[in-house]
């Protein structure tokens, strides 16, 4: 046996090279996922409070880092296309008086790790791109008189840490009314996530839609 262990230790010595290096090439691609994963922006749209439509729109910073936000938007998706108004320093005029200080004066700023931001109610989203787009719409109900609302999509655009390229999310909500009658203006209804996690694009190739979702916003407003 040691006479065949001296013969082929050449041999012996190479494939305990290479298991070692396979064992090595595992471990750093677990360091780099594991840094990857650190590194990776992660924010999350939701709703809070309720499911109703006076739910608050909750903006959170999972990420490892701070994040600095940039734009809030929010999208009518209805029959006869889209409807895009700006969140980043919208307040209610009922609210200003008691919304004025710096804090909630706007959505825009630095956001800590593990921080968050409460924009406002999805009723009051969809009741201001409504107002901005002059569309005529039961603000109880939200339905619109003329076309079919089909979809809220929040939109956010961010920068992570000193990343030079911003990052967008974004996340649907669709309606969904206990009552299936759309005549009824009494109906109830449920904002619910069209996907279970939020949306992210932070690529390089995801850079033109980002400027399309600033360039869609209302001007001289």
């Amino acid at each position: 046996m040691l006479e065949w262990l001296n013969h082929n230790s050449g041999g012996l010595s190479a494939i305990a090279s290479f298991f070692t290096l396979i064992v090595w090439l595992f471990y750093a691609q677990l360091l780099y996922l594991n840094f990857a994963r650190q590194r990776r922006p992660r924010i999350i749209i939701n709703r809070g409070r309720s499911k109703s439509p006076d739910g608050m729109c909750l903006i959170s910073n999972m990420s490892s880092e701070a994040i600095f936000v940039s734009n809030v938007m929010g999208v009518l998706h209805t029959s006869k296309g889209e409807y895009t108004c700006d969140l980043t320093d919208y307040t209610r005029s009922e609210n200003r008086e008691e919304e004025s200080n710096e804090e909630h004066a706007t959505r825009q700023g630095p956001l800590d790790s593990g921080d968050y931001h409460q924009v406002c109610s999805f009723r009051e989203i969809i009741d201001h791109a409504a107002e901005e787009h002059k569309l005529d719409i039961d603000r109880s109900s939200l339905i619109l008189s003329d076309e079919t609302l089909r979809m809220l999509e929040i939109r956010l655009v961010a920068i992570y840490g000193n990343e030079d390229r911003p990052v967008g999310a974004y996340r649907c909500f669709m309606l969904e009314r206990s009552d299936l009658d759309p005549d009824e203006k009494n109906n109830d209804c449920l904002i619910v996530p069209t996907t279970f996690d939020t949306l992210r694009i932070s690529r390089r190739w995801h850079q033109k839609r980002i400027r399309r979702w600033l360039d869609s916003l209302p001007r001289g407003r």
